[in-house]
């Protein structure tokens, strides 16, 4: 039996991501760090609160024999000040996954990135720049695997508040804009489906497009 390691279930994506963690048989355990306690009640699953996702030398103990980590915490652009969320972006990112490093180096990471994230890191966009800059130190530690994945428009599946108006104009519009390719837009489910399967099996490759993330969709069980 497996160990699941997730931060940010309690997200769009994050939250889908739980579901088939604790659905699999293959998985016996599954770590959930919050900063807010749920209503989820599972026999295999340790919620955890966290008070600073970017330090976690008082939690070691919990990514010891971790078989799979998920790191799908984010926030959208203008939500925050650039510096803090260049620190949810980036610092939260790499904190876990160095804790992952430290004590379970076996492990495969899926990280939710995005699309245009930019591993120059000379975009003047912070989204690719911050993205970009999360991906390039994740990879320098080596671990056995590592997946970011870069979807473009997300869908919601569930019906949400959108965070802002241009989410608001972009789900009345999800039937054009997928039609412009697949590139361009995945649903929610699919993506938490596919960072699932790779999680628990693997991926083609390091780097994960919109097109790669649906085609790892339609090669799981989960299509």
């Amino acid at each position: 039996m497996k160990k699941a390691i997730i931060a940010g279930a309690s997200g769009m994506v994050g939250s889908l991501v739980l579901e088939h963690c604790l659905s699999a048989p293959e998985i016996g355990q599954v770590v959930s760090l919050i900063r807010r306690e749920s209503d989820i009640q599972h026999a295999k699953l340790e919620e955890v609160l966290i008070e600073d996702f970017s330090n976690y030398s008082a939690q070691a103990a919990l990514f010891q024999n971790v078989d799979l980590a998920f790191f799908c915490i984010g926030v959208y652009t203008g939500q925050v000040p650039d510096d803090k969320f260049k620190e949810i972006t980036l610092d939260y990112a790499l904190a876990f996954a160095e804790a992952l490093q430290s004590n379970s180096p076996n492990a495969t990471l899926c990280l939710l990135s995005g699309a245009g994230a930019d591993r120059t890191e000379k975009s003047r966009i912070a989204f690719a720049k911050y993205k970009g800059m999360a991906e390039n130190k994740i990879a320098a530690l080596d671990l056995k695997q590592f997946y970011a994945f870069r979807p473009g428009y997300i869908y919601p599946v569930t019906p949400r508040k959108e965070p802002n108006l241009m989410y608001r104009i972009s789900r009345s519009l999800y039937p054009l804009i997928k039609r412009m390719g697949e590139n361009s837009s995945i649903k929610s489910t699919e993506l938490a489906a596919a960072m699932f399967h790779a999680g628990l099996y693997q991926a083609p490759s390091e780097i994960l497009e919109n097109k790669v993330i649906l085609d790892l969709y339609r090669a799981s069980s989960f299509a």
